[in-house]
């Protein structure tokens, strides 16, 4: 199988992207198809991390930090911006082509050994994960793609399992309320596996505690972020931890939110080693955390920061960075579009749109794209004076940057396939 193939193959399997539905809740495909390849997954020790959001950062925090320590280092992220490669990763290196095709073919082969018919995200994680096995990591990084219980990275046995925070999202498989969704979550806990909580809540701090792992350190008893300052590109933290407090780290990416996601880490690497972790190594290891696509500054002239929120919580910590930490002195134009299972208008009053003096509203590029049009109505609806509604991604960003002067503000998000569109193009013309 070559990497045309291996894509073909993929794209033949049921996605919950194209659907927006997944089947009844079993682990029972992915575990005979790992069981067939000889469970590679047992073969490393794996930090699993959920949460509602934050997954994406903590994970190459993570990462980073063990990265700093000299190992090698496996991680599994999704979903991927613009190529599929991008979930999963050595040392932070994408897979290649050729291997990607190989392990793909692998689980083709297979499955018919093994009597199932994976979906994608159960393909590509049995991939990554034979990947991992492969390559002989230290350490695998593995970041949850829905919920936690059921998902099918949960094949693993995590020596810590990290929960980065709890909101609503996903209520269509777990809901209506955050207890019901903290269940779910809490289901990658596993009998022997440290617990990294950054949820605070008491009443969802209790559902993991009683989960049954072997210790739980708790945000905001065991661990937290002290101080969380701006600073130029990015914050300036002094974390505390279990055993330490570690002053003036700086984390190269925005918001206040990533303070928490540092501690988080930070405390997830320590329950790893079961020991402090020497302060050298920390400035290494977070000095290097890179989030393409994460409140990600692509200019300066004019500013260009495309954000991959993509649910009503985040979408309210994309507005707070924004409007907290930068001050155009132009205008400020949103680019939005969203997935049509959102609430429009709930997605676009946590990204205060109203406050933005342009908005252009373009369709996402997903078969569950909610039309451009049909967002703009939602807009205007909400008090937006200045709507334009789009067709593709590539249009509104066209239209924002000819019209655009140095001071103004071009902010990108709603939904990381609108991000994983609008990044390149905003890349290109950039170097133009």
């Amino acid at each position: 199988m070559n990497y045309r193939e291996a894509l073909a193959y993929l794209d033949s399997r049921a996605t919950y992207d194209k659907t927006g539905v997944i089947e009844a809740p079993s682990l029972d495909t992915i575990q005979r198809l790992m069981s067939v390849m000889g469970d590679p997954q047992g073969t490393y020790p794996v930090i699993h991390v959920t949460g509602t959001n934050g997954k994406g950062s903590t994970s190459q925090m993570i990462t980073r930090l063990l990265m700093a320590h000299g190992l090698t280092v496996g991680t599994y992220s999704s979903p991927h911006l613009e190529r599929v490669n991008e979930r999963m990763a050595y040392n932070c290196e994408p897979i290649s082509n050729d291997d990607f095709a190989e392990q793909v073919g692998t689980v083709a082969d297979l499955e018919v050994l093994a009597g199932v018919l994976p979906t994608h995200f159960e393909a590509v994680t049995a991939a990554a994960l034979r990947w991992f096995s492969d390559l002989a990591v230290d350490v695998a990084v593995i970041e949850v793609g829905l919920l936690g219980r059921w998902d099918a990275t949960n094949v693993v046995d995590a020596q810590v399992a990290v929960i980065t925070n709890i909101a609503l999202d996903h209520t269509e498989f777990a809901g209506p309320s955050k207890v019901d969704i903290a269940r779910e979550k809490a289901g990658i806990i596993k009998p022997t596996s440290a617990v990294v909580l950054g949820e605070t809540d008491p009443e969802l701090a209790e559902i993991f505690r009683n989960e049954g792992g072997a210790v739980v350190l708790e945000r905001g008893e065991d661990f937290d972020c002290l101080e969380n300052n701006l600073a130029v590109g990015g914050r300036v933290l002094d974390i505390r931890t279990p055993t330490t407090v570690y002053t003036d780290v700086f984390v190269p990416l925005h918001g206040r939110h990533q303070g928490d996601n540092a501690a988080v880490a930070l405390t997830a690497v320590e329950a790893f080693f079961a020991s402090p972790v020497p302060e050298e190594l920390v400035e290494e290891g977070f000095a290097e955390v890179v989030m393409p696509g994460r409140f990600e500054v692509l200019n300066n002239l004019p500013l260009v920061i495309v954000d991959g929120a993509h649910n009503p919580a985040g979408a309210d910590t994309c507005a707070q960075v924004f409007f907290e930490d930068f001050h155009p002195e132009g205008r400020r134009v949103l680019i939005v579009g969203i997935l049509n299972h959102r609430d429009p208008a709930q997605m676009l009053s946590a990204l205060r749109a109203d406050e933005y003096d342009v908005v252009l509203c373009c369709t996402a590029p997903s078969p569950r794209g909610l039309p451009g049009a049909v967002l703009a109505a939602s807009a205007r609806q909400i008090g937006c004076d200045d709507v334009t509604a789009f067709d593709s991604v590539t249009t509104a960003c066209e239209r924002a940057l000819s019209s655009a002067s140095v001071d103004d503000a071009i902010v990108v998000t709603g939904s990381l396939k609108v991000v994983g569109e609008a990044r390149p193009f905003m890349l290109r013309r950039r170097m133009a």
